[in-house]
């Protein structure tokens, strides 16, 4: 909401200077919602005068916080938690300023050489086999395809991921051990069932559940290799033909959204991977923590922007809209990047090599160029996702649905880095702030 408050609002009387949301957001050089956020965190106390138009700030608390905010400021600059911090030790991924890294090698040069199986067998062993393609036993295929296909009609395909996970537990009775080597055939197997487990696109059709694969289902003589998973993600979301270029960028998206540290998704894993949950059980945590809209679900507001654009033939009037209704861009903005996100330069990158892409390409580069006016956020991965959907005519819901898929390596990263640390150190202590006791029965 904008600041409608005087700027020359008086002091109160009482000894204390006061500010009016103007001057303290100029104090902490921040926008005036801002502000508002630290009163609603409890990190600034606000107090409307008589008679007068807004808040007013004591200026002692204001410098205060500014104080605080350039000594955290500096100890994360040293590479040091701030105070408050949680830690947790992983050697999965970095995150610079303009690069985030797997295990100590860059992620984009990493999606333009190898394939999603690839990256995730390496992540997950140290050892690259290349070629390597995830399956799983025809009984787990068959009843995670059953389970999805009791959905309701208007399901989607995240609600199938979430059945299929379910599904493919109940279909493993070793499930429950959590050694290195059970856990990685558990992880493969799990990879391949939610993908299989999705009801192909319109126009599209792929193997029954009991139809032979290659590798572990079939004698190594006869076929040729069972499809990557890209190859078959795409049989469910696009309900048109892969062309090499649309592929190889499917396939990287998947490589580059493997892990990003500890989001939200990835530390609900650790959490349920810390009291010695199964894998299954830690990947549908995870699947349950991205199904926010600030998480995983954002691409789907991001395809919805980037389609409205297309059927607009502008940007200016989208934007205007998305702003007009309280929130920023979707697409624009990462808190991690102060510049831009490197996955989405990566993907825009292959996505110029798509015939089919350019409109929307086009259209995105008109978002950013719009709203460049008003902010400094650059692109971030969900547009450049949203590019890949809306010019390969998927769902809404299908960006999310390739960050899940391509999460799920990453979680099962983190589970495994988990069940080697102490049990249920994932705990905090809360901090009680309800009514001191003794109070009297209800």
């Amino acid at each position: 909401m904008a600041d409608t408050e005087s700027d020359t609002e008086p002091a109160t009387g009482r000894g204390e200077r006061r500010l009016t949301t103007r001057e303290a957001a100029e104090l902490l050089g921040v926008k005036p919602e801002t502000v508002y956020a630290y009163v609603s965190r409890g990190q600034l106390t606000s107090r409307r005068a008589p008679g007068a138009r807004g808040s007013t700030f004591d200026a002692d608390e204001v410098e205060a916080l500014l104080r605080r905010g350039r000594r955290e400021a500096a100890t994360q600059s040293q590479g040091q938690p701030a105070p408050g911090d949680t830690v947790v030790r992983t050697g999965i991924t970095l995150i610079e300023p303009d690069r985030h890294y797997y295990r100590g090698v860059d992620a984009t040069a990493l999606a333009r050489r190898y394939g999603y199986e690839e990256v995730a067998e390496w992540l997950w062993t140290g050892r690259l086999s290349p070629g390597v393609r995830f399956t799983a036993p025809p009984e787990t295929r068959a009843a995670a395809r059953r389970a999805v296909s009791a959905l309701p009609a208007h399901s989607g395909p995240m609600d199938g991921l979430r059945v299929a996970a379910i599904a493919a537990a109940a279909a493993d009775p070793l499930r429950f051990d959590l050694t290195e080597r059970t856990v990685l055939a558990s992880a493969r197997s799990l990879i391949a069932t939610l993908v299989d487990a999705l009801p192909p696109a319109p126009g599209q059709r792929v193997p029954a559940a009991d139809a032979p694969h290659s590798g572990e289902d079939a004698p190594p003589s006869a076929d040729p290799p069972p499809p990557s998973i890209a190859e078959q993600l795409w049989l469910r979301l696009s309900p048109h033909p892969a062309d090499p270029a649309s592929l190889r960028a499917l396939q990287s998206a998947l490589v580059l959204l493997i892990d990003h540290d500890l989001a939200a998704s990835t530390l609900a894993v650790r959490v349920a991977a810390s009291a010695r949950a199964h894998p299954y059980a830690a990947v549908s945590a995870g699947l349950g923590a991205a199904d926010g809209p600030l998480h995983g679900a954002a691409s789907g507001l991001t395809h919805r922007m980037l389609a409205e654009v297309l059927d607009r033939g502008s940007a200016a009037a989208v934007v205007a809209d998305q702003l007009r209704a309280g929130g920023g861009v979707p697409g624009l903005g990462h808190r991690l990047y102060p510049a831009h996100d490197p996955r989405a330069q990566a993907l825009f990158a292959l996505l110029a090599e798509v015939p089919g892409a350019a409109d929307a390409l086009a259209a995105a580069r008109e978002v950013t160029a719009t709203a460049a006016q008003r902010t400094e956020s650059h692109a971030n991965v969900d547009l450049a996702l949203a590019v890949l959907t809306v010019s390969a005519g998927m769902p809404p819901e299908a960006g999310e649905t390739v960050f899940a898929v391509g999460r799920v390596a990453g979680w099962i990263a983190h589970a495994l880095e988990e069940y080697a640390e102490h049990p249920l150190r994932m705990r905090p202590r809360g901090h009680y702030r309800g009514p001191k006791p003794p109070q009297p029965m209800p």
